[in-house]
């Protein structure tokens, strides 16, 4: 009897024993593995959004003499900001900026100093959150290639981009998700409308602006040169979309499921409506049309995707399709700017659309996740609004100042002469077609 009660209290303490580490954890984050397999892939999803996707999908979309300077500017983007965020720019969006932290990161992470292969973000590995954000910096100065495209010099544009990178999205990815006053104030922006679309739409624009138009635009017939090349590179961004705005719940639950529906519902339905718009107007359905309007739904339900349901996914898509449609068809031409493929009219109108209708079907009672407590439908959308008026400021101003410096050191556009002759000769030396 003895034995057998000193081996049951032996027992309970080996139980208790086994137990004390679990108890010690109690309470804090531990690595998840579920969620860290699930980031690894959104990380490979969003990058492949880039190389290949928007490669092909810009490629297509120009004349034939500029097809491959398009694709070496996605290219050498990648590799440039990979780079620069390495090195600072990791810092300076998600990192501690101490007195300043409500408008910037430090430096305390460059060259992703203290970051190692057991430091945890939540509960994934810092390294995979580092790389996940790292290919939405890459895919955001991406965008804006589209609407420079075929005539700004390849040494301008990587100055560009590693100045924009720097003093553009570093400080309102900071905003909003690195700890600034817009994710303070309660702005919502679950995958990048005011981050990534907002700030790549304008920033294009201005370029577009300061720029001037092509030679002989309008009156010189400039179509797509490869519509195949368009539609593959749209597919590429659709199936990688759901990475971008999935994965932004950085966990594998409930909420990046219903991310990834959402997507879904929005992008068809905002692909419809710029189809069936354009078909009405023009009596025929087009290819590029539908294409476009799908990239202008998953723009649109980008901010959206962790806050709303599938009623209000319908509804972003359908206001997307349309007035994006809007924006390129009759609002670009009055206006006359050069937006070779229509970053601003997709990307930043379609971002912002996202952004404010995020605060209208983020409520319960139009399916959404629910407003914060003490939060108001109004007092939503006037923050929303808050967060779409200065991005659009800020990135407007910093990226005029930043391209008009760039011009005087180094001149932004090419020759008349190699416009003439077409980018790829002229800045590569090769050709995308040698048939």
């Amino acid at each position: 009897m003895k034995i057998r009660k000193y081996a049951g209290i032996g027992g309970a303490f080996a139980a208790v024993a086994l137990l004390l580490p679990a108890l010690a954890l109690a309470g804090t984050t531990k690595l998840n593995t579920g969620d860290t397999a699930w980031m690894l892939t959104s990380t490979a999803l969003v990058l492949f959004m880039t190389i290949p996707g928007l490669s092909l999908f810009y490629a297509g979309m120009v004349r034939t003499k500029n097809a491959m300077s398009v694709m070496m500017q996605c290219f050498a983007i990648t590799c440039l900001v990979t780079l620069l965020w390495v090195i600072y720019v990791y810092g300076l969006a998600f990192g501690n900026g101490g007195s300043m932290q409500q408008w910037i990161g430090g430096f305390g992470k460059a060259f992703m100093a203290g970051v190692g292969r057991n430091t945890l973000s939540g509960t994934i590995p810092e390294t995979v959150f580092l790389m996940f954000q790292l290919t939405f910096a890459i895919i955001t100065p991406a965008l804006m290639v589209g609407a420079f495209a075929e005539r700004m010099k390849f040494s301008a544009m990587l100055w560009f981009i590693g100045l924009w990178l720097t003093f553009v999205y570093a400080p309102i990815a900071h905003w909003v998700w690195g700890g600034g006053w817009l994710g303070n104030l309660g702005a919502l922006d679950f995958a990048g409308g005011t981050v990534v679309h907002i700030n790549a739409g304008i920033a294009g624009l201005m370029a577009a602006l300061v720029m001037g138009k092509r030679k002989g635009y309008p009156g010189t017939a400039m179509p797509p040169h490869s519509l195949m090349l368009t539609v593959i590179g749209a597919g590429m961004l659709w199936v990688g979309w759901f990475g971008f705005n999935a994965g932004s719940e950085l966990a594998a639950d409930g909420t990046a499921g219903m991310a990834m529906v959402v997507t879904q519902i929005a992008t068809a339905a905002a692909a419809l409506t710029w189809m069936f718009s354009e078909w009405l107007a023009h009596g025929k359905p087009s290819v590029l049309g539908i294409v476009s309007g799908a990239v202008a739904g998953l723009v649109a339900i980008t901010p959206a995707s962790g806050f709303v349901g599938p009623m209000g996914a319908i509804a972003i898509g359908f206001a997307a399709g349309l007035v994006c449609y809007l924006a390129v068809a009759k609002l670009k031409p009055v206006m006359g700017y050069d937006d070779a493929l229509d970053a601003f009219g997709v990307h930043a109108i379609g971002g912002a659309i996202g952004a404010i209708l995020t605060g209208v079907f983020v409520v319960k009672g139009l399916g959404g996740a629910g407003l914060a407590e003490g939060m108001t439908m109004g007092s939503q959308v006037g923050i929303q609004a808050v967060a779409v008026i200065s991005t659009v400021v800020y990135d407007a101003i910093v990226s005029l100042i930043l391209l008009k410096i760039v011009d005087v050191f180094i001149g932004l556009r090419v020759s008349e002469e190699a416009e003439t002759d077409g980018l790829d000769i002229a800045l590569h030396d090769e050709r995308g077609y040698n048939l």
